[in-house]
């Protein structure tokens, strides 16, 4: 996450007691205008989320005031996806205008949770499959955001890994097989695996604890490299950069939030960016605009960040012309 991110970031969780209060005791409808718009960010991490920090600071460059235009309330879930559906109908009752939702599971709890108040999701990789909008051109109800293409860049991150770590065979992916998106997307893997010549050691989990002793049980020399699965349910993301530093195994993320505290690579989209596009959608309902005529957007800015320090460590030269196409490069 860039730096001024992570400044973002403590802002919002200073901001998150006085947005609470601010969403109980008002309760002006969006035409009236007489107060902040409130606008409930809902997500499934442990605090904001780089796509809350992106919304923020998008809208602070299209000309609105944060406490005076608008004001930001984070609700998290800390992993438990299963949390996130109580959580929505919180923020729901508490008076927001706008129902920010980052991540698949964060948008379905969101939808489940209103069809009257606009949602803006961000972060999810497939709103079609998902049910969330019957088109991107026209999504319809009360929903519209900004989608990622994870699925679809499942292979080519399997592709760089294997470019990075010389004969990786063995993978280990583990993921929540009570998830829709979690299931397709070790479908994806598994299908590029095969095509990489790769072996993919597929670890369904159902429960947190599950998620720790698979990643308890992990040895040295078993697996040659670690996949984290998109979703933050959980922990598994967690355990997986947890495991990597103990047994001294490569991991590859799809974020560079991730590598940035310890993982070895990434290559996937850049949520903060996803947040910056949700602001523009966010501003056009503000303005009138109806979620259900407006076209769901298409973040294609994706980011590949190696951490040169991590790879010294696993005793890895990294490819000079791996590191060239890298856009970030942690040291």
């Amino acid at each position: 996450m860039r730096s001024e991110s992570r400044r973002g970031g403590r802002r919002l969780s200073l901001i998150f007691g006085i947005a609470l209060l601010l969403m109980i005791t008002t309760g002006v409808g969006a035409a009236e205008r007489t107060r902040p718009v409130l606008i409930g960010a809902l997500n499934d991490s442990w605090g904001p989320t780089p796509a809350a920090v992106g919304l923020r600071d998008g809208l602070v460059e299209l000309g609105y005031r944060e406490n005076e235009h608008f004001v930001i309330g984070i609700r998290f879930t800390q992993g438990d996806t299963a949390a996130l559906p109580t959580a929505a109908k919180e923020l729901v009752q508490q008076g927001i205008d706008i129902l920010f939702a980052t991540g698949p599971s964060a948008a379905s709890a969101a939808q489940m949770a209103t069809n009257r108040i606009p949602i803006v999701f961000a972060e999810v990789g497939d709103p079609l499959r998902l049910g969330l909008v019957q088109s991107f051109a026209r999504p319809g109800g009360n929903i519209t955001g900004v989608t990622n293409l994870d699925l679809e860049l499942g292979p080519k991150r399997l592709e760089i890994f294997r470019e990075i770590i010389p004969g990786l065979k063995r993978v280990l992916f583990a993921y929540n097989s009570t998830e829709s998106f979690s299931i397709a997307e070790a479908k994806a893997y598994r299908e590029a695996a095969r095509r990489l010549g790769i072996i993919l050691i597929e670890k369904p989990v159902r429960t947190q604890q599950e998620a720790q002793t698979t990643f308890g049980q992990v040895r040295k020399g078993e697996v040659h490299g670690i996949l984290e699965p998109r979703s933050l349910s959980l922990n598994i993301p967690g355990f997986a950069l947890e495991t990597a530093s103990q047994r001294v195994i490569p991991t590859m993320f799809h974020t560079a939030f991730w590598v940035e505290r310890g993982g070895l690579a990434s290559y996937g989209p850049n949520f903060y960016e996803s947040g910056r596009q949700a602001a523009r959608l966010v501003d056009k309902i503000l303005k009138g605009a109806s979620p259900a005529a407006t076209p769901v957007e298409v973040n294609t800015k994706i980011e590949f960040a190696i951490n040169v320090k991590v790879a010294r460590a696993l005793g890895l030269a990294i490819p000079p012309e791996v590191l060239y196409r890298a856009d970030r490069v942690f040291r």
